[in-house]
């Protein structure tokens, strides 16, 4: 295996010389400064890949880089991971088109992370190995969790790949004015290579530099606006309102939201889908104890608030530079969609090398949150149900590797397939609800199986299911999928967002379900969590198998069981 990495990862970096002159061939006459800075990001990103897939050589290596990034590294790669092209190119947008709504993704994406810093890094450190599916079976049956976790995990990255897949396909379809069914194609083959071959150890390194460059662009493009505005933030406002087709309304709540109960739904899923997200928590794994794991989440807000502050300022930038510039605008569209906005403003700041230069950016962006995605979604099946429910615990490396390399290639058909399918939607919505399966399915389960004594299998099950069940529900019904995406016309359900329902279904009936569960494997269960173990080990390391030392001693038929 580690021969044919080594001559794959090889061919497509010798390979990719001959891709740029067939897409210039398409291309006919486009920003060749882009199209180059495009094409050296592939390059060295394909050369991360190669020089990661000589050091990935077991299963810690490929889903965790081997557990040695410090805090600071792995809070960079956490932020690069974070800002998605939801981040920028859909925040953007969404203040590009309704103004002030779009400050609900941007607080509502930074303000999760203060959960995570407070109630979760630590513990959470402590209890996994690889997934989050660790943490919430450390002291519950193992088969009936990490099927449940599974589903939820598939749900969330299937969901995220859509925002990153069509973000990327306007991309590249109007970097290279190819078709964007082709456009989508490219990226899918990209985000298989990497997480192919590399693993976690190419994904951090991608994701690292990406948020380094991401960051740097950002303040660039905020600090050139608010040069042009005099540095006075109500002359940029004003300008903006003069320019929008909504005048003074882009200053108000409801253009994107008109009802207050979505809006409200949407913040809460923002929120606390974030401590639910499987290829955001994989991250804390890659560190060597709960120490680094804090320290990284620390780092992560920081870089993550800052960016989010930026991106209210380049959508308005984009309202006063880019909106009405016939440069940009065909008829009353943006080319590209409005997901474009920040594209755009980017060339308006910096002429044809600055939008080279973010254009390159953005793709990377793209491209390291989708192989993150594909590897938390690759690990759900090969680590969770192979390794934990098929073989109980014992399965062969090399067989669980090769499992996470075929559902990697089956997710990117997956993608593309759904890339295509969601052509038109805005990234930073869907991604919204990505975040409300998040919190409805697995922040209640992780949360009450490190806080809460009388959490039960069953409980545990039944509760993250209907959470998990009533947010999908909600979603297809939606006027957003069942109305726009599938043609019906008004949707059964009047609300987009499902978290303000899900997630109290989710609690109350898991804790209903556990309290009445009266089984000996449920007295079992809580006697492991009040056990001196626990208590003992709580900010250190080995409670797992303090746990299972535990059970063996005083719950033997327990363990038999499970």
């Amino acid at each position: 295996m580690k021969r044919l990495n080594r001559s794959l990862t090889a061919s497509a970096i010798l390979l990719s010389p001959l891709l740029t002159s067939a897409f210039a061939q398409q291309a006919g006459e486009k920003n060749w400064t882009a199209i180059i800075m495009f094409f050296v990001f592939v390059i060295a990103t394909l050369w991360i890949t190669f020089w990661a897939a000589n050091k990935t050589k077991s299963a810690s290596d490929f889903y965790t880089a081997g557990g040695g990034l410090s805090g600071f590294q792995n809070g960079l790669a956490i932020a690069g991971d974070y800002l998605s092209s939801a981040s920028f190119l859909g925040i953007s947008a969404m203040v590009f088109t309704s103004g002030y709504d779009g400050l609900i993704y941007s607080f509502g994406f930074f303000i999760g992370w203060p959960v995570i810093l407070f109630l979760m890094a630590e513990r959470f450190r402590n209890l996994g190995r690889f997934t989050f599916a660790d943490v919430t079976a450390y002291r519950l049956k193992q088969r009936p969790i990490r099927i449940l976790a599974a589903f939820s995990t598939m749900a969330i990255v299937l969901l995220y790949l859509i925002a990153q897949m069509v973000g990327a396909g306007k991309l590249i379809e109007l970097l290279f004015g190819l078709s964007y069914g082709f456009a989508v194609m490219i990226v899918g083959v990209l985000m298989v290579m990497y997480v192919l071959f590399g693993g976690m150890l190419a994904t951090t390194w991608v994701q690292m530099i990406k948020a380094v460059l991401i960051l740097f662009g950002a303040t660039v493009m905020s600090v050139v606006v608010l040069y042009w505005s005099g540095f006075d933030l109500g002359t940029l406002f004003k300008h903006a309102v003069e320019k929008s087709p909504n005048g003074i309304d882009i200053m108000k709540p409801g253009l994107q939201f008109p009802n207050p109960i979505d809006a409200i739904s949407l913040g809460i899923g923002l929120m606390f889908g974030t401590a639910g997200l499987p290829h955001i928590l994989m991250r804390f794994f890659t560190v060597k104890d709960a120490k680094e794991a804090r320290k990284s989440v620390l780092y992560a807000t920081t870089f993550i608030g800052y960016f989010y502050l930026l991106m209210f300022i380049i959508g308005f930038g984009a309202i006063v530079y880019v909106m009405g510039v016939p440069e940009y605008m065909s008829g009353d569209s943006l080319i590209g969609g409005n997901n474009m906005a920040a594209i755009h403003l980017s060339h308006a700041v910096g002429g044809n090398l600055f939008l080279g230069f973010m254009s390159a950016v953005t793709f990377a962006t793209l491209v390291a949150v989708v192989a993150g995605l594909t590897l938390s979604g690759a690990s759900a099946i090969s680590h969770d149900i192979y390794a934990n429910v098929i073989m109980k615990g014992k399965p062969v490396m090399k067989t669980e590797l090769k499992i996470s390399r075929y559902t990697t290639i089956a997710l990117g058909i997956i993608a593309i397939l759904l890339g295509i399918l969601f052509e038109n939607q805005n990234v930073a919505f869907v991604v919204g609800l990505a975040f409300s399966i998040g919190a409805s399915a697995n922040f209640p389960l992780l949360f009450l199986s490190m806080y809460w004594k009388k959490l039960s299998t069953r409980g545990a099950v039944i509760g993250g299911a209907a959470g998990l069940a009533s947010a999908v529900i909600i979603i297809i019904l939606g006027p957003e999928v069942w109305g726009k995406v599938l043609g019906n016309g008004d949707g059964i359900i009047p609300y987009n967002n499902p978290a303000l329902f899900s997630i109290p279904i989710a609690f109350i009936v898991t804790m209903i379900v556990s309290i009445n569960d009266n089984s000996a494997e449920a007295k079992a269960e809580r006697a492991v969590f009040s056990t001196q173990y626990v208590r003992s080990q709580v900010g250190g390391e080995g409670i797992a198998e303090a746990i299972q030392q535990y059970r063996q001693v005083n719950h033997p038929d327990f363990n038999k069981k499970s």
